[in-house]
């Protein structure tokens, strides 16, 4: 199986040695995204709802410049700096990955020490093409 790397500007540039994400055969597998405007690459805001959409909106962006899309997403992995916050989590990732009509994916959510540049939230996912 061949793997091919998954990069656009629309998304923040990886800031290690890893890639945005990675296709493998007819899967595509996200690196964790966390609340980093792709242009500035500072993080936005400081509350979870923002920082849920932001991240959202990058992973939606990696998954288009891989040919797929969040509605293919077969697996999510959510992790949170405080479980307080995963009610308001839910709620922008739900309009993103479980909107009426949608089968949401598999996911996994955990509580975490501490996340790169401090945020509130980061999220991986896998997906279809």
């Amino acid at each position: 199986m061949s793997k091919a790397v998954i990069a656009t500007p629309l998304a923040p540039a990886a800031i290690g040695p890893y890639s945005q994400a990675v296709r493998a055969g007819n899967l595509v597998f996200t690196a964790g995204q966390i609340a980093l405007d792709p242009v500035t690459g500072h993080v936005v805001a400081s509350d979870i709802a923002a920082q849920t959409t932001r991240v959202m909106e990058n992973l939606k962006a990696i998954l288009e410049a891989a040919g797929s899309s969040l509605s293919r997403t077969v697996k999510a992995t959510v992790f949170l700096k405080d479980f307080n916050d995963f009610a308001a989590m839910n709620a922008v990732y739900g309009a993103y990955l479980g909107p009426e009509g949608v089968q949401p994916p598999a996911r996994s959510t955990v509580e975490v020490a501490r996340l790169p540049k401090d945020v509130l939230v980061e999220i991986e996912l896998i997906a279809e093409v």
